[in-house]
């Protein structure tokens, strides 16, 4: 519940589900799976009539715990058309697509890339596989992509950033596959010197109120968080009346601000 970037689509779903009757329980894993089956196991337990769940990625024998309980199962924040669970989100591969095409379109070809860790956070997985496949189809070398990864925190944003610009050859823009990892980077960016964007630019994604907020403003990936969580609690409460309802994928938009600029030539 640390993490910024889930607090508004909650405050929605939260929101939506009082006026349809329901109340939510909230448990936050920090992204340790071992957890968060602790934490469904114990909320099956306790009697929860459906369960959100943030991303695919999990065992599949959690879900089939789940679905031998008949417990229904939303997924959230992430949009997969041949995903077996009902999902409500986006696909964030195609996401920030756009994005990385326009860094490239810019003239930038040493590309940085600060992300959570990959192995176990589909999302986070998809937004770099986004980047390396624009690079790819756009003639560039995607094993080229100087990648970091770490957890989340505005402070582990900066020590990415510094540890991406201290390399031999140091990126012309920086990708960050959050806000929040953005913000570090734009403020370690201005101590190291650096102005944004004649001399390095830097990209987040997700659009909460952090990137409006920061000087320069920054440019990002437009995430429909309040109607995510609006139409969750929708969903969800549809599926504990039995009725199944389709996926649905959310469109995104890349918020062009202040912090994107051409390569120094």
């Amino acid at each position: 519940m640390e993490n910024a970037i889930f607090a508004r689509g909650l405050q929605a779903f939260q929101e939506e589900l009082g006026l349809l009757g329901m109340t939510l329980l909230v448990a936050s894993s920090s992204y340790c799976h071992k957890l968060e089956e602790q934490q469904i196991k114990a909320l099956t337990a306790r009697g929860a009539d459906a369960l959100l769940l943030i991303g695919h990625h999990r065992s599949p024998e959690i879900y089939d715990f789940l679905e031998k309980r008949g417990v229904p199962v939303l997924v959230s924040w992430n949009y997969q058309k041949d995903a077996k669970q009902i999902s409500i989100g986006f696909d964030n591969k195609k996401a920030i697509a756009p994005l990385a095409e326009e860094v490239i379109a810019l003239g930038h070809e040493n590309i940085g890339f600060i992300s959570a860790p990959t192995s176990e956070n589909d999302r986070a997985r998809d937004r770099v596989e986004g980047v390396r496949s624009v690079m790819e189809a756009s003639g560039l070398d995607p094993r080229n992509l100087s990648l970091i990864e770490i957890p989340y925190s505005i402070e582990n944003g900066e020590t990415a950033f510094e540890k991406l610009m201290s390399s031999k050859t140091p990126p012309s823009v920086v990708i960050c596959g959050n806000d929040v990892f953005a913000v570090g980077a734009v403020k370690c960016a201005k101590r190291l010197g650096y102005t944004i964007p004649k001399d390095i630019s830097i990209t987040g994604f997700d659009d909460i109120e952090l990137a409006n907020v920061i000087e320069p403003g920054l440019t990002t990936v437009h995430v429909p968080h309040r109607k995510m969580g609006n139409m969750a609690a929708r969903m969800l409460v549809d599926m504990i009346d039995h009725k199944k309802p389709e996926s649905h994928e959310l469109n995104t938009s890349v918020i062009f601000r202040g912090t994107l600029g051409p390569p120094i030539s």
